[in-house]
């Protein structure tokens, strides 16, 4: 009776035996099969951070040393005046400007000559201007009437080019198609010289062929596969300041040259009907669109037109701004072009701009009578 009474303890012990050989068999199995997965998130965590290196590492990186624009620039004949504001202005962006007398086509002065005469960039939402322009004089777009976007959004003219609304002018673009944004493009100086016999200048470029997927939207919207340089979009916009007149630049290098200089024009555009709803527009982006940073002084309205894209030959963005004031005296077109940098972009270049124009201003350079200051060195 003892012995059979002592099975029931045999038994709960066989059992307790076996319980504890399994939770140390599903242990062994559990960490052998935990430890893969540690080392699996162990590589998968150095993958991503070899990633982030390599990536940190080809990244195009700011500029953090000094970078003297004027490097090289010859400014025989340069009205010395607009060039200390636009270096000033200008700093230590790697960039371009160009200030022009949109009344004569005479180049008052050109920091960072070499990047001005390059064969172009992408010209951004600067070319929304053209597209504006193209579509007006075609009747597809009329000033004041909304164009429907998507459902539920609208927008007319004047606040797609303040707010350089891309779906608007990619549907332009598409309107238009790839032969009449062309002709246009092409009628604005587009794809060639800007100057008059300026040494070393370079044209920009036009596509020969449409995109090869059919969505010239992207042309008008962005300016792909267009390249522009500062000197054209000076002329553009000088022709739109002064009423139509596209003229050559020209860039007097000596006093005798300045006292015999002689406007030369390039062809009569016939814009005038539309410069005004253009304007409009332009005025805006200044007053409280994407160009609010050129703004100093309502009494004296700047407009404007930004641009910001990629450019495989810029690091990160290229940051434009083609302008122009509203005086009665000395009017000036000033063109910004930013190529390198921490964080470009048209609102920046249109701040490099504002500082041109509210130094002027503070030298009353716009005052009804003024000497001309030139010189015939190379040496500022």
């Amino acid at each position: 009776m003892a012995a059979l009474n002592q099975r029931p303890h045999m038994w709960r012990a066989t059992i307790f035996t076996s319980l504890l050989c399994v939770f140390a068999l599903c242990a062994s199995a559990a960490s052998s099969t935990r430890k893969p997965k540690a080392h699996s998130r162990t590589k998968s965590k150095a993958r991503r951070r070899h990633a982030r290196h390599t990536a940190r590492r080809l990244r195009p990186r700011p500029i953090v040393g000094p970078f003297d624009p004027t490097a090289g620039d010859n400014v025989d004949g340069d009205d010395l005046a607009v060039r200390r504001a636009a270096v000033e202005a200008l700093g230590s962006y790697n960039g371009s400007v160009v200030v022009v007398d949109p009344r004569t086509g005479r180049i008052l002065t050109i920091v960072n000559q070499k990047t001005a005469f390059e064969s172009g960039f992408t010209p951004c939402s600067t070319i929304k201007l053209v597209t504006a322009f193209a579509a007006l004089s075609e009747g597809l777009v009329a000033p004041g009437e909304p164009l429907r976007l998507t459902r539920r959004t609208s927008l007319d003219l004047d606040s797609a080019i303040a707010y350089s609304n891309n779906d608007y002018f990619r549907i332009l673009g598409d309107r238009l198609g790839f032969e009449r944004i062309v002709h246009y493009a092409r009628l604005f100086g587009l794809g060639e010289k800007a100057g008059l016999e300026i040494p070393g200048e370079r044209p920009g470029l036009l596509p020969e062929a449409a995109p090869p997927h059919g969505d010239v939207g992207m042309m008008t919207a962005y300016g792909e596969a267009i390249q522009l340089t500062p000197l054209e979009l000076a002329a553009l916009v000088s022709a739109i300041a002064n009423g139509g007149t596209l003229y050559y630049l020209q860039y007097p290098k000596s006093k005798e040259e300045i006292e015999h200089f002689e406007p030369r024009i390039k062809r009569q555009l016939d814009i005038a009907p539309w410069i005004g709803d253009v304007e409009v527009g332009m005025r805006e982006a200044v007053d409280f669109g994407t160009a609010h940073r050129a703004g100093y002084d309502t009494a004296m309205p700047i407009f404007g037109k930004t641009g910001t894209c990629h450019d495989s030959r810029a690091l990160n963005h290229l940051g434009w701004f083609g302008s122009f004031n509203d005086v009665p005296h000395n009017q000036l077109v000033v063109v910004v072009l930013l190529t390198a940098g921490w964080r470009i972009n048209g609102p920046i270049a249109a701040g490099v701009a504002g500082s041109i124009y509210k130094q002027l201003s503070q030298q009353n350079f716009f005052a009804s009578s003024r000497i001309l200051s030139t010189q015939s060195c190379c040496t500022w």
